[in-house]
């Protein structure tokens, strides 16, 4: 396949680019600049513009685009930003896909469209949640817009929480339970749905070359856990204790709305879309899943 994949610099393009070219794929790189390499491609989702002939005999568009929801304090102007970062570069890519007939579209999201579900499992077909992210997330999505209405078969990837040896996550948690000062947040009730890096790409890939499915996806291991679940899992990888324990009125008075909605709220958000077309995971646990990316046995 000839593939287009935007926000290819961030931890899951970059793996995710070369998992396609090993697979003998054809990937084009766009690139917020003057374009350096033969496989890259320029564009300026602020001015809606894309380099002419970027989806001449294209297959389908990867779209990764969007800043760290966990990066800054949601300020006025940091909320805002999180929503350009994510619906501009979308609502360009779904009108290009639109506009040169390209089949495919997938488009990134985030599990944080269920909101805070408790202990309730929830498929695709669960409703939207409130708070900020539900919102951010419901807007991410309805941004591909464009390309369904012109009959492509759009994929949005709600994500769970991306485990992986190079960055994300486990970067800065490793280095809090280094020092023994890992444990539970809050009750330790709240469910944290998983997935490892190598199932977050292999199911891109997977979606890709499924063209039966279509709609809203979960990108999450079969096994979401609970937060103390989680706890004791990297505490057990990195043979550290987890005994301490923030309670929850502290992650509220020190983070606000932002602290509660990333950390207590939870999502018991299952892979049903994914294990009902075939795909088998690499990682079925998040002890597998742990291992693969702190190279523990």
């Amino acid at each position: 396949m000839r593939v287009v994949v935007a926000g290819s610099s961030g931890l899951i393009g970059t793996a995710l680019v070369a998992h396609l070219r090993s697979g003998g794929h054809e990937v084009l790189r766009l690139v917020r600049r003057a374009p350096a390499a033969p496989d890259e491609r320029g564009w300026d989702p602020a001015a809606g513009t894309v380099d002419p002939g970027t989806f001449d005999g294209v297959d389908a568009v990867v779209n990764l685009n969007g800043a760290g929801v966990a990066d800054r304090p949601w300020s006025g102007a940091r909320r805002q930003a999180l929503r350009d970062s994510r619906i501009v570069p979308t609502e360009v890519l779904a009108r290009a896909v639109a506009e040169h007939g390209v089949p495919t579209l997938l488009s990134g999201s985030a599990v944080g469209y269920y909101g805070d579900k408790g202990g309730v499992t929830v498929d695709e077909s669960a409703p939207p949640g409130t708070g900020f992210l539900a919102g951010l997330t419901r807007e991410w999505e309805a941004a591909t817009q464009a390309a369904r209405a012109a009959g492509a078969r759009v994929v949005t990837m709600r994500t769970g929480l991306v485990l992986s040896p190079s960055g994300g996550l486990l970067g800065p948690l490793k280095l809090v339970y280094k020092f023994a000062l890992g444990g539970r947040i809050g009750s330790g009730t709240q469910y944290m749905p998983w997935i490892s890096l190598d199932d977050e790409v292999g199911a891109m890939a997977f979606l890709l070359e499924h063209g039966e499915v279509d709609g809203p996806v979960n990108l999450t291991g079969p096994l979401p856990v609970t937060n103390a679940e989680f706890t004791a899992a990297l505490a057990q990888a990195v043979h550290r204790p987890a005994a301490l324990a923030v309670p929850a009125f502290v992650i509220r008075t020190v983070a606000g709305t932002q602290g509660e909605e990333m950390l207590l709220f939870g999502q018991r958000a299952v892979p049903a879309k994914l294990e009902a077309a075939g795909y088998r995971f690499r990682h079925a646990t998040v002890e597998e899943a742990m291992a693969a990316a702190l190279g523990s046995p």
